[in-house]
């Protein structure tokens, strides 16, 4: 989980992520998405590949990337015990903005 935390905390990688939710991409098709060069994009794919986000297959001479989803669901599930705090935290909040709301009428 780690690697994928590491991986994306980059917001180059998100976008190639958010990418390959809609399905698979060659890596021309998301070098296009990036404001960078392209041996950057390499290096971003290769840190995505090893932290398991994301698998690459050979077909001739392209790359086609697809989202492995398992690390993602790693750190959703890490996640939860905080998203649970949160929605605490709004629930709580949005009580007093009722409260508040009645009292003034």
């Amino acid at each position: 989980m780690e690697a994928a935390l590491r991986a994306l905390a980059d917001e180059s990688r998100r976008t190639v992520l958010e990418a390959l939710a809609d399905g698979e991409a060659t890596a021309g098709e998301l070098a296009a998405l990036l404001p960078i060069a392209r041996p950057g994009v390499s290096r971003h794919l290769r840190v995505l590949r090893e932290a398991g986000l994301v698998e690459v297959r050979q077909e001739a001479q392209r790359r086609i990337y697809s989202l492995r989803p398992q690390p993602l669901a790693e750190v959703d599930e890490w996640l939860g015990r905080y998203r649970a705090l949160w929605e605490q935290r709004l629930d709580a909040l949005h009580t007093e903005i009722a409260r508040g709301k009645r009292e003034r009428r």
